[in-house]
């Protein structure tokens, strides 16, 4: 296959790793891929293999006409046999250059988004639908996320689930050893109970909360200490709020980091207290590979990847009581590591890296048969 891959930007998060890793594992197995990315934000894009060309639109505003014909142009000179489109600003464009281009290759758009945040977005919606409508295919990333959508109408002419994919054999359990001398390196004692996070420092993930909790769980005797991996616009007001309750020296807060998988190994748990945006969690995923229990609060697919009390727990959003008490019940050792094989075990068994990659291709594979069977039943008799 010849794919073209459409995203917004490259800027950093799940929903554009989750398609350099794709582009790159389709690569690996023959496949033809190009990647294009509308606006000049290229933070991700070393992460691109060399297997897989890839240019900026340079668009400049939301409806750039320069950065169209260009997409169009290179359908016109690339002829791609598939064009995936991630999220509703690729499609987008995805959609008018390929018509634009006269293409018949089949659009998929991969949809990473469960709850619009605000009202922009929710009118632009109004207009996406149709887009979405007439998408070859529309994928989701989880169960919960076709439901939420499928009671607001919002499909392709065919709809999938693929879970997102880690890559079990990079994301592995970090040694005891290894474990001692990160947490050492960190000032870290042994006894220390380590909360982690590893996100942006934007509103919706709310890592307040965990400084909250963390203050909660030291007041109760817990050592409970924060490592919150990376940063972000809402740092200072974590920094405050640590201040304010008195554990400035129990948060600690890396700065952004290239590697995150020896922090959140050295971790004894990891939380995500998002309030918004989570669909499937690649920062979950990623912990739990490590074989890290994670608590999550339940939004999106969360609980189609934490079994309460087997691998994990949840809380409600915003519940930092009920945060409290999930965190005190791993406080004990021996329940971390139970928890935590589990977790290890259920990533290699259903959210593999190579599941998610065989499951794009044979859906690639069936929308350009199907695409091939229909061009060739409305061939004229004696066409060749």
């Amino acid at each position: 296959m010849k794919v073209l891959f459409v995203t917004p930007w490259l800027a950093y998060g799940g929903a554009e790793r989750q398609t350099i890793t794709l582009a790159n594992r389709l690569a690996e197995r023959g496949h033809d891929c190009r990647l294009v990315y509308v606006k000049n934000e290229p933070s991700q894009l070393e992460r691109l293999s060399a297997a897989v060309s890839s240019s900026c639109l340079e668009a400049k505003r939301y409806l750039d006409p320069a950065a169209l014909r260009a997409l169009v142009a290179l359908i016109r000179e690339e002829k791609p046999t598939q064009i995936v489109a991630m999220n509703q600003y690729a499609l987008f464009y995805a959609w008018l250059a390929k018509r634009l281009a006269g293409s018949p290759a089949p659009l998929t758009v991969t949809f990473h988004t469960t709850v619009l945040m605000t009202l922009k977005e929710r009118i632009q919606l109004a207009y996406y639908r149709p887009l979405f409508r007439s998408a070859d295919c529309l994928v989701y990333v989880c169960e919960g996320q076709r439901r939420y959508w499928a009671q607001r109408r919002l499909h392709g002419r065919r709809t999938e689930v693929i879970y997102n994919g880690i890559d079990v054999e990079h994301w592995t359990p970090v040694s005891e050893e290894g474990r001692r001398c990160i947490r050492s390196a960190l000032d870290f004692s042994p006894w220390d109970f380590v909360v982690g996070m590893s996100a942006v420092l934007r509103a919706e993930k709310n890592h307040v909360q965990l400084v909250d909790a963390v203050a909660a769980l030291r007041s109760r005797g817990v050592p409970a200490r924060a490592l919150l991996i990376g940063d972000g616009p809402t740092r200072p007001a974590v920094e405050a709020r640590a201040r304010s309750m008195g554990i400035s020296d129990h948060v600690m807060i890396t700065g952004f980091q290239e590697d995150v998988r020896l922090l959140v190994g050295a971790c004894d748990t990891v939380v995500l207290c998002s309030t918004a945006v989570e669909t499937f969690s690649m920062a979950a995923l990623e912990a739990m590979a490590l074989a890290r229990p994670v608590i999550q609060s339940e939004l999106g697919g969360a609980a189609e990847m934490t079994v309460p009390g087997e691998n994990g727990y949840l809380f409600p959003v915003g519940d930092t009581r009920a945060l409290i008490e999930r965190l005190s019940a791993l406080a004990d050792a021996d329940e971390r590591c139970r928890m935590g094989r589990a977790a290890r075990a259920l990533v290699e068994r259903r959210f593999s890296e190579r599941a998610m990659v065989e499951g794009y291709e044979h859906l690639l594979q069936e929308l350009e048969n199907e695409r091939n069977r229909r061009a060739n039943l409305q061939r004229p008799a004696g066409a060749h």
